[in-house]
């Protein structure tokens, strides 16, 4: 099934403007797929360790993290994930210097079928400002 996931960029080091972008994810995706999506979303190098997390926020120390170390992120699917302990949520952290956080928020949207023709996943909206990875220093 396709389901629909919104992606909110929280915090960055560099991060000025609210970014978020929308999905539409098969439901046999891993958290690694997850993670190439928001890369190419958000147009950052793919050039950092990352982590997802469920937690009640994103300062919580009370966590279950999924990473590379645990090799979780590989083996977790969306459909494994789902749904989530009422009141925890799911967010993304890439780049630990620079600590970019995104809340990963799954649509109440009704999960569909693949249409045919389309090759998922797929970037269907964006709002805000797109963060720059690596903006040039002034000088």
């Amino acid at each position: 099934m396709i389901w629909t996931f919104e992606i909110e960029l929280l915090f960055g080091a560099y991060a000025k403007d609210g970014w978020h972008v929308t999905i539409e994810i098969d439901s046999t995706s891993t958290l690694e797929t997850l993670h190439f999506v928001i890369q190419k979303a958000v147009e950052f190098n793919n050039d950092h360790l990352y982590e997802f997390y469920i937690s009640r926020t994103e300062r919580s120390r009370d966590r279950v993290v999924l990473d590379d170390e645990n090799e979780r992120i590989y083996s977790t699917t969306l459909e494994n994930l789902y749904p989530l302990e009422k009141g925890r949520k799911l967010y993304y952290m890439f780049d630990y210097g620079d600590s970019w956080l995104f809340k990963i928020t799954k649509s109440r949207k009704k999960p569909q079928e693949p249409k045919r023709g389309k090759k998922y996943p797929i970037i269907v909206g964006e709002a805000g400002k797109k963060p720059e990875q690596y903006p040039e220093c002034e000088e």
